[in-house]
């Protein structure tokens, strides 16, 4: 009790004094206004008096009738406020006055006055308004009217008005300090000690004999951010602190997920089984999605489920579709699925690579959208959530659903386990709302990512892209500022978590003088020759074309790197079963082959190029040997080609060239940013790579390398996963209020 009138009285003190401040300023603010207000009042009185005056005192200051002016003047005098009239002749002498005129006036002092003006004279026996008015007739001067104002009545009503202010403000802050006392007693006597305790997870405790499920509300809101500023502030620390590895993200499941399950869903399976000459033979395949999320999942255990697409795979997995992998270490589980010719053909090639991905690519590729597809692309994502259901040993894991083959997944996710955390990271573009909305299930692809609890992207504007989607074609509460959707009374947090690859421990391979050797000797180039490299999968958004272009236009521009300088491109095969690919892999080998003719002789090509599949240590190989590494992408959600170049160059040399419409570009600014279709452009870049100081490459290739160690994958899934452990944490608070309450767990989530 003591405690509670101590802590009161400090709400009193700051209170009265800023009250005593107030009123301070206020009062000298209402004697300013007042005054002026009397000022304007007694100018239009005067006015109006003299006006009345004018014809009667100018008829007898012209027929001499004194007697009769006197009089009048003295009878308009009576005024209480009038004090005294008179009448000046036009050289300043006072012809006629009244009794009451004070005799400090004269008439000099009042033709000072412009016509019209008033002035307020502080006389000895107090302030007067002195106002003028001109005698005029027919245009000529005949003298001056002088009205004088008594101002006593002012002082009087602005004392009255001072009190009334100061009255006024001693009444609202005696309400105000009662307002504050009661305030103060109820938290800390009630409310703050119910908070205290189910904070600690006490329950809740009805602060007074009463039970007042009206303060409930109020008191999980309080404990729900109390819970998520914290657990904000940790993330924070965690970002700055943490050397990202796979031991820390190893301790970061185990502190803040307490080893909570993980699940994976991808289309793209991590190792391939084959059937070989030899046996069975493992493959790892191209692609970047893999690349980045393989050694998350090393480092996390938990499920992968993906498509099974290797001719062996379903002679090594169990009778459930199962297996430990990678082979030799089992560090996690991958569940594979099959699908029939008809679904893949309308799920991948169909729906997601003939309409999802031109959609979501300004790569200037018509998307198909075809019934049969989006039915088969449906059935798919069914069967993926039925097989999340199935490998769940929790009702809640955490569940990594990647990429657009699994828009609706998610929502389906969602139906089978509500409590489950999903973070689906959609790794490519997403279109600003009128290319979306030319999607005929625009609506149904949003309301299924929509059962993400954290939807990621690669950058902020894709984000803002999926956020102004929704507003166009959902029905949904939308907060810009903090980046969350509420639709169907759940709540999806939209981030962006730019994905990065694994930094390598030690050494990436051979030492690059061997790789070097090795990649020149293969295509028969002499040891100073200077080399190129691009490395993608064959694909039309990835800008080959552009740039062998862009290297024809180098050899027209710049003759002296002909005989000197080779491009390979290695392009792993991919969708070849597409039409729309069929005729892009013409489109490369017919350009690299118009090169070859016109700048080639014998013994030399200047364009090679790979259409085949390579091992991750052949790439490497070439990233380590190459002088430049082209990254010409027409539109892209990131690329990790140009994030695998640098880490490869641990020599601290060699030249990234980098697409301004790849992800990376907006991380990787010491690469030569360019515009992929200015042609001219690329080359000039290609130039000033192929002659820049060694100096010049050191610092810019330093600077790349500390960027992508920093910020490499596993603070990518740390992000992610720090994100999801706080969204737990509070779900979990909160379920707790609802048993206790009896309100359910959604409801309090998203208050």
């Amino acid at each position: 009790m003591v405690r509670s009138l101590r802590l009161s009285l400090r709400f009193l003190l700051p209170l009265a004094l800023a009250m005593l401040a107030l009123a301070y300023v206020a009062v000298p603010l209402v004697d300013s206004l007042t005054l002026r207000w009397f000022m304007r009042d007694l100018d239009t009185r005067a006015g109006v008096i003299g006006r009345a005056l004018e014809e009667p005192v100018l008829d007898a200051v012209e027929g001499q009738a004194w007697t009769r002016l006197d009089a009048q003047l003295e009878r308009v005098a009576g005024d209480e406020r009038l004090l005294a009239l008179a009448v000046c002749s036009p050289d300043g002498q006072m012809l006629r006055k009244t009794r009451l005129t004070p005799p400090e006036l004269n008439c000099r002092s009042a033709q000072q006055l412009r016509e019209g003006e008033s002035q307020m004279l502080p006389l000895p026996r107090g302030p007067v308004h002195l106002a003028t008015l001109a005698l005029k007739r027919d245009g000529v001067n005949a003298g001056t009217l002088l009205l004088v104002h008594d101002m006593s009545f002012i002082e009087r009503r602005s004392q009255d008005t001072r009190r009334y202010v100061i009255v006024l403000f001693a009444v609202l802050g005696m309400l105000l300090a009662l307002i504050a006392m009661l305030v103060a007693h109820m938290s800390w006597r009630g409310w703050v000690a119910g908070v205290r305790a189910m904070l600690k997870g006490e329950g809740v405790i009805r602060p007074f004999s009463h039970p007042r499920p009206e303060l409930q509300p109020l008191v999980g809101d309080l404990r729900s951010l109390l819970r998520d500023m914290e657990r904000e502030r940790r993330s924070a620390d965690a970002g700055v602190a943490v050397n990202w590895t796979p031991e820390a993200l190893r301790r970061l499941l185990h502190d803040q997920l307490r080893g909570d399950e993980i699940l994976l869903v991808s289309n793209r399976e991590p190792y391939i089984h084959v059937k070989a000459a030899g046996g069975i033979e493992v493959q790892r395949p191209a692609s970047g999605l893999v690349t980045a999320v393989e050694p998350v999942m090393r480092a996390c255990s938990g499920t992968w489920i993906a498509h099974g697409s290797g001719s062996a795979d379903r002679d090594v997995v169990d009778s459930r579709g199962r297996l430990r992998v990678p082979p030799g270490e089992q560090s996690y589980t991958l569940r594979r699925i099959w699908l029939t010719k008809a679904e893949e053909r309308g799920y991948y090639y169909g729906f997601a690579n003939e309409g999802l991905w031109p959609l979501c690519h300004i790569a200037h590729v018509r998307p198909v959208f075809r019934d049969e597809d989006w039915r088969q692309y449906r059935r798919v994502n069914e069967r993926f959530a039925d097989a999340v259901a199935q490998e769940a040993k929790t009702d809640d894991p955490v569940v990594l659903i990647q990429d657009y083959h699994f828009a609706l997944l998610p929502r389906m996710v969602r139906e089978r386990l509500p409590r489950a955390t999903i973070i689906t990271f959609w790794h490519i573009p997403w279109p600003n709302p009128e290319s979306f909305g030319i999607c005929p299930w625009r609506a149904e692809i949003l309301e299924g990512l929509l059962g993400s609890t954290i939807l990621g992207f690669h950058t902020r504007y894709h984000g803002h892209n999926f956020l102004e989607a929704v507003d166009r074609f959902l029905e949904a509460r939308i907060e810009y500022d903090d980046s969350t959707v509420s639709f169907g009374g759940r709540l999806t947090r939209v981030e962006s978590f730019p994905i990065s690859i694994a930094w390598p421990e030690g050494t990436t391979g051979r030492p690059v003088e061997e790789c070097r050797a090795s990649v020149v000797a293969r295509f028969g180039l002499p040891e100073n020759h200077l080399v190129g490299l691009g490395v993608d999968r064959l694909d039309y958004t990835k800008g080959i074309v552009e740039r062998l272009l862009a290297v024809e236009r180098l050899f027209e521009l710049y003759p002296q790197w002909i005989g000197r300088f080779t491009f390979i491109q290695i392009a792993a095969p991919s969708r070849s079963s597409l039409e729309e690919y069929q005729r892009f892999e013409a489109q490369v080998r017919a350009a690299a082959a118009r090169i070859n003719a016109r700048f080639g002789e014998a013994g030399y090509e200047p364009v090679r190029l790979l259409i085949e599949h390579h091992s991750s240590v052949s790439v490497n190989e070439h990233y380590r040997a190459a002088d430049v590494c082209v990254v010409t992408s027409l539109h892209d959600g990131m690329n990790l080609v140009a994030k695998e170049y640098i880490a490869a160059r641990e020599d601290d040399r060699g030249v990234l060239i980098l697409s301004q419409f790849a992800g990376a570009a907006r991380e990787l600014h010491e690469a030569l940013i360019v515009n992929p279709y200015h042609i001219e452009e690329v080359a000039e870049a290609l130039n000033r790579a192929l002659g820049m100081p060694a100096e010049e490459q050191r610092e810019r290739m330093v600077s790349l390398r500390r960027l992508v160690r920093e910020f490499n994958v596993y603070r990518w899934a740390g992000r992610m996963l720090l994100e999801a452990a706080r969204v737990r944490q509070r779900e979990r608070i909160s379920a707790r209020i609802g048993e206790s309450q009896g309100v359910s767990r959604d409801a309090i989530v998203l208050k």
